[in-house]
């Protein structure tokens, strides 16, 4: 019984130090500074978004930038730390420029940000956005804490040198959140983040088509469906 005992509690303590060593200390190994959360940190992003109505047989373009903000931290009601990230908005005028448009309140949204993830609530829906530690082909269920449903993410590779925009990244990665296509669909879901900058890249096309030409591309014969596209500008802090 007594040799049992020893082995079991062996046996523990290498599963412990096993997993001890998955979770490193050092910030830059987890890849913490991907998502960067310096109080008064702010990123603009240039939005690009097509509606395709099916009933109407239109499409509506929007164009508008974004600035999100880390405007304060707090104790969430789960007794986490949590940021305030206020999103400002304002909208195109080819009679203006950006520059000379004053921005406005949105909304606000919050993020819980560790060592082992970035959660985001958009819209009263959590998103697990990162997990770490960041490694090359890692998956986890972004989803896991909201009720839409199971969904995977991915980082299809990191610390790769990319242009977004009008600005070179030395480091960034992408989340590929969904990519599903059949002869009348085409959806694609993905985000990218850069080292010490955050998110930098947005895309969400969900789209439909009423008809079938294998000769021809879904976003070629949209029907219905959204093409959105959220793009760096600049960043800074204020």
């Amino acid at each position: 019984m007594i040799k049992k005992l020893s082995i079991l509690v062996f046996l523990a303590f290498v599963l412990a130090s096993c997993a001890k060593k998955t979770i490193p200390s050092d910030a830059a190994a987890l890849g913490l500074d991907y998502y960067p959360t310096g109080q008064g940190k702010y990123v603009v992003y240039e939005i690009d978004s097509v509606l395709y109505n099916d009933l109407l047989h239109d499409t509506t373009e929007y164009k508008y930038q974004i600035k999100e903000k880390i405007a304060d931290t707090y104790t969430d009601n789960s007794g986490r730390p949590a940021i305030r990230l206020e999103r400002y908005i304002r909208k195109f005028n080819p009679q203006k420029p950006y520059d000379s448009i004053p921005w406005v309140m949105k909304e606000v949204w919050m993020v819980n940000a560790d060592n082992r993830s970035v959660q985001v609530l958009e819209s009263n829906v959590r998103y697990t956005k990162l997990s770490f530690p960041i490694h090359d082909k890692e998956t986890w269920n972004g989803n896991a804490l909201n009720t839409i449903g199971a969904l995977d993410y991915t980082y299809s590779y990191v610390d790769r040198s990319e242009t977004i925009g009008n600005t070179r990244f030395d480091k960034v990665l992408l989340v590929s959140q969904k990519n599903f296509s059949t002869a009348i669909s085409y959806q694609a879901y993905n985000e990218k983040y850069a080292k010490g900058t955050g998110l930098v890249y947005r895309e969400i096309i969900d789209v439909t088509s009423a008809t079938i030409n294998p000769q021809v591309p879904v976003l070629m014969r949209i029907s219905k469906g959204i093409v959105y596209k959220q793009i760096y500008v600049s960043s800074g802090y204020e």
